[in-house]
């Protein structure tokens, strides 16, 4: 989201003029417009669109089939391949029905009641392309936090999994049963692809992706194939009643999960988000030292990310800009960071950051670094001082030069900042 922001310029010799501040928020293809009235209530009306309706629904399209930024955030072709890929979906679902057809009536299954199986089974698999739909709007998301939802792919997998297993039991209700079980396994589905390469790029250390890809492809296949064997040999045996299936089902499903957690807390991930930037700052601030991405890895929350680090100045990002400043603050706060690409408002509880939208790493770094110096002095002084984050900001700037050499040299991405859908804001 990127939010347009004009102001009025006093003069030197006036007194602050009343006129209200306003600005311009776009999100996808809606403009609203927000106003800060003279008696600090916030007004918010839609920005007139006058563009033809075909060229909307144009726009609505890209804005969710093609990445943010398109097309100068992709290189030449993109276009291309992705019309060709998308008649190579085509034709392949069209394929799937025939031989799903063809194989219900090889079962034995003929014609008339065949018919009525086989769209129930189609239908069945049409549910996670539905499921697939729904978590693609989540992109931005999932490079902000890669381990988080690559665990919650598998437990959306497992969870459609044991709907399926299940299934036997209401044989009344196939259809629903099965396909909420494929709805949960298409979101599990999207969700594991999209976060496979930032994983794998945490461990290419000699640009070698491919290869680690490739490689990684390979273990899946032989692991899975001898998944395959013990699975048949279990359903001949022990799973062979539905007592049986109960029983031995969680189970796998418990070790399952447990798996994709530990491989989660061992990926050294490199890149800045929230919690990261939150904890490397916490411990600089506190004892001095940076820790690299393998050191830091095991100190993750993997399942509540979103935690408040005290140490860090309890900073929160991501919230709208009239969420967080109040008409008689803007300008001072722009004030206080005139040079900079972010703005704290200190609150009670935590710290709101706000960022322009071509901050970086680095700009998350500095801001991060004043709140948490910030909320430092705060607590070690005697009387509040209403200069404190004028001082802190003096404080990060003394060291951020050797402080963000050191933090490259440990292996940190500085150059992005992933905030997920955090708003950010364009005066």
């Amino acid at each position: 989201m990127k939010i347009l922001i004009k102001m009025q310029r006093k003069e030197a010799d006036e007194l602050p003029p009343q006129v209200p501040i306003s600005w311009v928020e776009i999100s996808s293809s809606v403009s609203r417009q927000y106003q800060f009235e003279p008696d600090g209530k916030l007004s918010v009306k839609m920005v007139d669109d006058s563009r033809p309706v075909a060229q909307r629904m144009v726009e609505s399209f890209l804005n969710k089939f093609f990445p943010s930024g398109y097309p100068y955030s992709v290189n030449e072709g993109y276009l291309r391949y992705t019309q060709f890929r998308a008649l190579q979906h085509f034709t392949s679902a069209a394929l799937s029905v025939l031989s799903t057809q063809s194989l219900l009536f090889a079962a034995g299954l003929r014609p008339t009641p065949a018919q009525a199986t086989a769209v129930s089974w189609i239908l069945k698999d049409g549910m996670q392309h539905v499921g697939k739909l729904i978590c693609s709007n989540l992109g931005a998301r999932m490079d902000s936090e890669p381990k988080r939802w690559r665990i919650l792919a598998d437990v959306l997998y497992d969870l459609g999994t044991g709907l399926e297993v299940m299934s036997p039991l209401c044989p009344h209700l196939f259809l629903e049963v099965a396909g909420l079980g494929n709805f949960a396994k298409g979101m599990a589905v999207v969700a594991a692809r999209a976060t496979r390469l930032p994983i794998y790029s945490s461990f290419a250390k000699e640009g070698n992706l491919s290869d680690l890809f490739a490689k990684g492809e390979a273990i899946s296949t032989l692991f899975n194939v001898l998944g395959l064997g013990a699975g048949i040999h279990l359903a001949s045996n022990i799973c062979s009643s539905m007592q049986g299936k109960l029983v031995v089902a969680p189970l796998l499903s418990i070790i399952h999960v447990y798996s994709v957690c530990e491989e989660m807390r061992a990926t050294p991930v490199n890149t800045l988000n929230p919690q990261r930037t939150a904890m490397i700052v916490a411990e600089f601030v506190k004892t001095g030292k940076i820790s690299s991405p393998a050191d830091l890895r095991y100190q993750e929350d993997l399942v509540f990310p979103e935690r408040l680090i005290e140490d860090a100045g309890n900073v929160k990002v991501g919230r709208s800009l009239h969420e967080v400043v109040s008409p008689s603050k803007l300008r001072q706060f722009k004030e206080t960071f005139h040079e900079e690409k972010f703005l704290l408002n200190r609150g009670s509880r935590w710290t709101d950051m706000i960022l322009e939208h071509d901050a970086t790493g680095e700009d998350a770094l500095r801001g991060w670094m004043v709140a948490a110096y910030a909320s430092d002095m705060e607590r070690l002084a005697r009387e509040p001082s209403t200069n404190i984050s004028q001082e802190a900001y003096e404080k990060m700037n003394s060291v951020f030069s050797p402080f963000l050499a050191e933090l490259q040299a440990k292996g940190w991405h500085t150059d992005r900042f992933l905030d997920g859908t955090g708003s950010r804001f364009v005066f």
